[in-house]
């Protein structure tokens, strides 16, 4: 089974990356962009069934792939 985890800022979080790729895209002329905000993805294989992917990836983002103090994040899973 498949996971595809997203791991963005919590709202009302500074974001400096995105904000420095806000502004280079101003500079190369794309001036109709705003608020960019940037995050992480993560896509990973499990060898379980889906309840058990669920709860495993669960503790995955909550014990080290999201600081959940500052991030949000949510998945998918695939067969």
């Amino acid at each position: 089974m498949k996971a595809k985890i997203h791991i963005t800022l919590k709202n009302g979080v500074l974001d400096p990356q995105g904000k420095a790729i806000e502004n280079s895209l101003a500079h190369l002329g794309f001036t109709n962009t705003s608020n960019v905000r940037v995050g992480k993805y993560v896509e990973l294989e499990l060898d379980a069934n889906a309840d058990e992917a669920e709860a495993q990836v669960k503790q995955m983002c909550e014990k080290l792939l999201a600081n959940t103090v500052v991030e949000n994040y949510s998945f998918e899973l695939v067969k």
